[in-house]
């Protein structure tokens, strides 16, 4: 099997290097015709540096590209383009205000005298969305469908482009368990047509269950190449992470103590759509208890956020915190009387991404006594405690406290930002997908952080759509539906398909007869 033409890419001895990091150290990876072959590593592993230098994205220092057999230079995603290489990557690269006909053609549009030819273009995406089981609505506007079908949209682009080699970058970090199924289709069905699939992940069920072989990176460096068929979950953590992981959370049963969040009757109207997305939600959340929102995505649950953090106003009902009314109180209020927030969107609302790391720090504090004196900001305080919090958190820069946050990678601004509202003290964490798009090391970190927060007595309100977690590590679980609350779970005596029946809508109880009782 293993003869030169078998390879369609060949990536050999490949070098990378950024201001204070090896982010790539001779790196060799071959790509078989009509395989699907994961990169799996931890965040910061280098694995999308290395698939940015196949795309043509970062010059390597050291090393080579063949595509079947023969050496290129890829200087630019041209060059990949036109070798038939193209990339789905983990923050799309889709304008929101066009349409989805618009997002696949831009760029790589058949034009004759000057015009472009919509109607050829739209009988080719028709054909590639039929052949490929991609249903997309080609008129919508992009910032108007899901993000399970935005991703449609970057693989439809790839396919019109009459891609070979397909590079998915964390394809499913935004994706519902659903859609997760339906992508794994996808690709399956991608290779049977003959093309070859690199899949970089860290979620290793899905690598088990999708991949051929998968190869692994840590901190940069190359582990080795398994087939997927011969390999287990404990094996591929352990190569990837360096040491055995546990993969449940160990936790004490909870002792919940007063109510610290109080929600009745809560409406937040759609941003998208006439009605409310949140419909009359009411529950409570109580010192020394993790209570998990769960549900598919796009069931309310940010909207609920965006309504108890004060981002979008509530139509109607009430929130309480420590007792207090806080409906209408301005969003810097509610963050300094006592809300915590780990928000869903790490780039939007988590981080001035051309701040330094420390500056980020500090962002809701830095007027606080100890960082300031008689107005004058204490820089030297601030760098104290960033490199605590780095320290602590194990947050991974090329430059420590100074290193710019546009320039770290997704797991790491992650784990910043996690930091940073843990550290803040507050009675309330409010943590939305909190390890969505971690690895198995930091999020066994981070779970063990928000059960520790819980245990001082902390009130936590996960909001998550992985199961696993839901089950791991709250105490009580909601299930939102259609912006319902349609039941209320005990982890330790329900299933993940009795959950999974609830989120799909299948499966209802009357809360308000128990919530009175």
């Amino acid at each position: 099997m293993d003869h030169e033409n078998d390879y369609v890419i060949e990536m050999l001895h490949i070098t990378k290097e950024f201001p204070g990091i090896k982010a790539n150290d001779d790196i060799t990876l071959q790509l078989r015709r009509g395989e699907i072959h994961a990169l799996l590593g931890e965040n910061g592993a280098g694995k999308s540096t290395l698939m940015s230098v196949l795309f043509g994205l970062y010059q390597p220092e050291q090393g080579e590209i063949r595509k079947d057999g023969k050496p290129v230079k890829i200087n630019n995603p041209n060059d990949a383009t036109a070798l038939h290489i193209g990339m789905v990557h983990q923050h799309f690269k889709l304008i929101e205000v066009f349409t989805v006909l618009d997002n696949i053609i831009l760029g790589a549009e058949d034009t004759k005298m000057g015009f472009v030819q919509r109607k050829q273009a739209r009988k080719k995406v028709e054909e590639l969305s039929k052949r490929y089981g991609l249903t997309v609505d080609l008129d919508a506007k992009v910032e108007n469908i899901t993000v399970g079908m935005q991703q449609r949209v970057e693989i439809l682009k790839m396919l019109y482009r009459d891609n070979e080699i397909l590079i998915f970058d964390e394809p499913t970090a935004v994706l519902t368990p659903q859609e997760i199924k339906e992508l794994m289709q996808i690709m399956k069905g991608l290779t049977r047509e003959g093309k070859s699939i690199l899949f970089i992940s860290h979620k290793l069920n899905e690598i088990l269950e999708v991949s051929d072989r998968v190869s692994v990176l840590r901190k940069g460096r190359y582990i080795g190449t398994v087939n997927t068929a011969e390999t287990t979950a404990p094996e591929l953590s352990r190569m990837m992470v360096g040491h055995d992981v546990q993969l449940v959370v160990n936790k004490a049963p909870a002792q919940p103590g007063e109510t610290v969040l109080k929600v009745t009757d809560m409406h937040v109207p759609s941003k998208l759509y006439k009605h409310d997305a949140v419909k009359g939600v009411s529950f409570e959340v109580r010192k020394g208890e993790i209570v998990c929102i769960a549900g598919i995505d796009g069931n309310g649950q940010s909207e609920l956020v965006f309504g108890l953090s004060g981002l979008e106003k509530c139509s109607g009902g009430k929130i309480e915190l420590g007792g207090v009314d806080i409906t209408h109180a301005p969003i810097r209020k509610r963050s300094e009387t006592g809300i915590s927030h780990i928000p869903e969107d790490r780039h939007k609302h988590g981080l001035v991404l051309d701040f330094t790391l420390e500056q980020n720090f500090v962002l809701q504090t830095f007027e606080q006594p100890r960082f300031q004196k008689m107005g004058f900001i204490r820089f030297g305080e601030i760098r104290k405690y960033s490199e605590r919090l780095i320290e602590e958190y194990d947050v991974r820069s090329g430059q420590g406290s100074v290193t710019v946050a546009r320039s770290m990678s997704g797991g790491n601004q992650q784990k910043a930002i996690i930091a940073r509202e843990i550290d803040r003290d507050l009675p309330l964490l409010m943590a939305v997908q909190p390890t969505r798009g971690l690895d198995v090391g930091a999020i066994e970190n981070i779970h063990r952080q928000i059960v520790a927060q819980r245990d001082e007595g902390k009130a936590v309100l996960l909001i998550s759509l992985e199961l696993d977690e839901v089950m791991n590590l709250s105490d009580r679980i909601l299930v939102m539906y259609e912006g319902e609350i349609v039941g209320e779970l005990d982890p330790q005596k329900t299933t993940v398909e009795e959950l999974g029946l609830y989120m799909a809508g299948a499966k209802r109880q009357d809360r308000k007869k128990e919530v009175s009782a």
